[in-house]
């Protein structure tokens, strides 16, 4: 994998950590983990921040990105996402904030710790293969089931981790997510 996105991700992340928000990383990062590496122009992350998160967040990340506390606080308040730019690399990290649900729940109690040695050893949770699979399937289907990159995704990690992936816990999300149809598509191509 790329050092810089994974770098500058783990700065975002370790803030999280310490204030014990609920994370993990998803999107390309946990895909080019278990599957393919491509290049990404940004890293998203899932995190359960509330209110009482943004001014310390926002005080710990501001020297070394572009943070707009408005914006966060709007995202918190609406579920949606926000962005936040590094300066010295202009990476973008996404940041989703989700409506409570099951699977979310699901997801984070899956989320896997990675640890990557850069000059130091660093760690970060990421959303499970299986998870990422998934996530990209609903992803897919949102975006009118177009994105190439999206299903070479879903491709890539299936076929990287055929034998090692948890199918009934596949198929069960896949149903509840309405994307069983999809998973079925993507499990043929992939063999």
């Amino acid at each position: 994998m790329q050092n810089e996105p994974v770098e500058v991700t783990i700065m975002v992340t370790s803030v999280l950590e310490s204030l014990g928000v609920p994370y993990l990383i998803s999107g390309s990062l946990a895909s080019a983990l278990y599957g393919m590496v491509r290049t990404t122009q940004d890293s998203d992350i899932v995190a359960e921040m509330r209110l009482e998160h943004l001014a310390p967040f926002v005080a710990a990340l501001r020297e070394e990105f572009y943070v707009d506390a408005e914006m966060i606080a709007e995202s918190i308040q609406h579920y949606s996402s926000f962005n936040i730019i590094h300066r010295e690399t202009m990476f973008k990290v996404d940041v989703f904030i989700p409506r409570p649900r099951p699977f979310l729940q699901s997801q984070l109690a899956r989320a896997q710790r990675q640890t990557f040695v850069f000059e130091t050893e660093v760690c970060a949770k990421f959303a499970s293969p299986e998870d990422t699979i998934l996530s990209k399937l609903e992803w897919y289907r949102l975006g009118g089931e177009v994105s190439e990159r999206q299903w070479r995704d879903v491709l890539g990690v299936l076929k990287t981790r055929a034998g090692e992936l948890d199918l009934e816990y596949l198929r069960k999300w896949a149903g509840e997510l309405n994307v069983s149809d999809l998973l079925e598509r993507a499990l043929k191509e992939a063999e």
